[in-house]
């Protein structure tokens, strides 16, 4: 399991609504168990403000409600100068890109 460090995000709303779900487009490091890092962007749901913010984990996935709402978040996340980052690909085989 590795731990999670945020280093940017963005979500449509910001500051955030209250009482509403928001989706987040998020820049991290992943800290291995192995003792490795790696970087790269997710997706992930917070509850309502009202109800903590905390993040909603869900296995690795997060419905992404249609392809205009990415394509939103990551244009805020290149205009804020970090959505061309590029954490590279391992495909589980050769660890080529």
């Amino acid at each position: 399991m590795a731990r999670v460090q945020v280093v940017h995000e963005t979500t449509l709303y910001e500051p955030p609504k209250a009482d509403k779900w928001t989706l987040w487009f998020q820049w991290c490091r992943y800290f291995l168990d192995d003792g490795t890092m790696q970087q790269g962007y997710r997706f992930i749901w917070k509850r309502p403000q009202n109800e903590g913010g905390s993040l909603q984990a869900a296995r690795g996935q997060a419905r992404i409600p249609s392809v205009a709402v990415l394509e939103q978040l990551v244009a805020k996340a290149k205009k804020s100068g970090w959505g061309d980052y590029d954490g590279g690909w391992y495909d589980g085989d050769d660890g080529k890109l």
